[in-house]
């Protein structure tokens, strides 16, 4: 206390001179119109900026709780989607599928922990593991494409074969064309795909969308996989050589929902069972 008293003390001549500057700006801002109306208006904008930063700094701050919100509800739309869509499949007029058929696809969110894009075989660890009911097999997706495919499980945490991997093939189809083929990676552009086995005498045009073929026990039909970035022929062969550019940016990948196809083991059962009997 002695030492404070001690600071104004030796301090008291330059402590005056600052009361005095600001009683003298108050009386000049108060006498007179035009220095009090500049001091308001030069006041009130640096307040407004000071406010703007502060506004974004909590904005920014607020960010991952925004993306996680909208990562929850893009799960609850791809949902419904999803039903949507097979409830009304591409079939003949007369064929209405059940129910139970329609809600066959369960959706479940996941942050994005690790994930390579230049190696050969790229992968991705998501914070969902066999605790919140995930196993090796289930599609994976992103808010705007196909991802890949769960490999490994443990009980928080899963790997997932991405398709930018060597080994992964999946059954597309053309949109526009209506033709199927598969989509497979060939090693060199993280943001390019090949489409393979889709006929030369079928045309393709650029811009066309590759989207899941549905013949596939994991991946819903229609899942956006990229559109025809270009077109060729290959080689002497039979098929076209069709470039995709990918949906999903898989350099800037946060959230991923896994799905389950909850009547996979019912059909995986039923074929055994006639393959078994032939």
């Amino acid at each position: 206390m002695g030492e404070l008293v001690d600071f104004f003390i030796r301090s008291r001549h330059f402590i005056l001179f600052v009361l005095l500057e600001v009683l003298c700006f108050y009386f000049i801002i108060n006498t007179s119109n035009y220095w009090g109306v500049t001091y308001f208006n030069t006041s009130n904008r640096y307040a407004a900026k000071v406010l703007a930063w502060s506004n974004a700094a909590n904005e920014y701050a607020r960010l991952r709780e925004v993306n996680a919100d909208l990562a929850l509800e893009n799960q609850r739309l791809n949902a419904q989607i999803t039903q949507l869509l097979q409830s009304k499949p591409a079939a003949p007029a007369a064929y209405q599928a059940d129910s139970t058929f329609a809600k066959r696809f369960k959706f479940t969110v996941a942050k994005v922990l690790n994930n390579t894009t230049q190696l050969a075989n790229n992968y991705i660890t998501i914070d969902k593991g066999t605790d919140d009911g995930i196993r090796p097999g289930m599609a994976v997706i992103s808010p705007t494409g196909l991802v890949g495919k769960v490999s490994v499980c443990s009980p928080h945490f899963s790997y997932i074969i991405s398709i930018l991997h060597s080994e992964f093939l999946v059954s597309s189809r053309l949109v526009k064309a209506n033709e199927i083929g598969s989509s497979k990676w060939d090693g060199m552009n993280p943001r390019l795909i090949k489409m393979i086995d889709v006929r030369r005498d079928k045309p393709v045009e650029k811009g066309d969308s590759v989207v899941t073929s549905g013949f596939s026990l994991t991946f819903p039909p229609g899942i956006l996989i990229g559109r025809v970035r270009t077109t060729g022929v290959q080689p002497n062969q039979t098929f076209h050589d069709l470039t995709v550019d990918l949906a999903t940016d898989f350099s800037n990948l946060a959230f991923v929902y896994v799905i389950e196809n909850l009547l996979q083991p019912e059909q995986e059962k039923l074929e055994k069972q006639i393959e078994k009997e032939k």
